[in-house]
């Protein structure tokens, strides 16, 4: 593999759709349904794929599972899409593993939350990074809400003249995002209604539903009208914690089974009629899949608590 070349293609993608992943009612992957809904990403524009990440589910994977999706995406798409596959861990022995065998199968990069629960200190959270960079192209991911330590820019601007650092996926405010992008630190944002405020690019939720208004919005310039537009969706999506919404929203249009994995459960009925109300006001044709969009009952959803 070219680092140089991969890198720089991989800072070239403005829009990396963050995946779903889909069961069946066993609660196993869903293979067809997930090849369906990449397919619908990459008719659509979208030139990158985020596997098994916290949209994925990556966390209620087994380590064998998450390498074999990493290593199917690569097989069934990898000549029409980068392929970054979400190998971090609190563990750096298991993170510098899991990386090692996403390159194996073929990613294109890795993408790395900082060591949660535990935590460490900032010379720590230094060193874990190292040992994870000497594997191959990483993309810091810092989240706060789900690691409860922030990744301060102290330590980015360390790790950023590491060969192997690619850039950040930020959740902190468009502050923190245009305070990188300044700085030549290549930044993709997680947050929905910033997305095409100062950020490169954009790690997007709402591009599993919609994704050629996101390719719209962050390939054609400033566009506030549109933006002002899919706020309520991007409201919608975040009204419990991610995936919920997201997952609840592909199952009323037909795009996944109605499979959920414990500990998630879909969203209230009043907040799925919410949802086809949205995709009324927004345009049907703007979403993914064919099928009309509809508001499930709670019988409908199958939960399952051991997969």
């Amino acid at each position: 593999m070219n680092v140089r070349k991969s890198i720089d293609d991989i800072r070239s993608l403005r829009l990396m759709t963050a995946v779903k992943t889909p069961y069946l009612p066993n609660g196993q992957i869903d293979l067809e349904s997930y090849d369906n809904l990449v397919n619908m990403q990459i008719a659509n524009g979208v030139e990158g794929i985020l596997v098994a990440g916290t949209t994925g589910e990556g966390h209620l994977m087994s380590l064998n599972d998450k390498v074999m999706l990493i290593a199917h995406t690569v097989t069934s798409f990898g000549d029409k899409v980068k392929v970054i596959g979400n190998t971090g861990s609190n563990s750096t022995s298991l993170a510098i593993s899991l990386t090692e065998q996403g390159f194996a199968v073929g990613m294109d990069a890795s993408l790395q939350i900082n060591p949660y629960y535990g935590k460490t200190s900032m010379e720590g959270l230094v060193a874990h990074y190292k040992s994870v960079l000497s594997v191959g192209p990483i993309i810091l991911y810092n989240n706060p809400s789900r690691t409860a330590q922030d990744i301060p820019p102290s330590v980015v601007e360390i790790l950023a003249q590491n060969p192997n650092f690619v850039g950040i996926k930020e959740c902190i405010a468009n502050e923190r995002v245009k305070k990188y992008a300044s700085q030549g630190i290549f930044v993709w944002t997680a947050n929905q209604k910033e997305s095409h405020e100062g950020a490169i690019g954009d790690v997007s939720l709402a591009s599993n539903l919609i994704p050629s208004l996101m390719v719209k919005l962050m390939n054609e310039g400033m566009n506030p009208s549109l933006n002002s537009k899919l706020i309520p969706l991007f409201d919608w999506l975040s009204l419990e914690v991610i995936p919920i919404g997201l997952n609840t929203a592909l199952a009323q249009l037909g795009v996944i089974k109605p499979v959920f994995r414990l500990p998630y459960v879909p969203l209230s009925r009043e907040r799925r009629v919410e949802f086809v109300k949205l995709v009324k006001q927004i345009g049907r044709d703007h979403f993914v899949g064919e099928k009309d969009v509809e508001v499930l009952d709670d019988e409908d959803f199958i939960i399952v608590g051991r997969y």
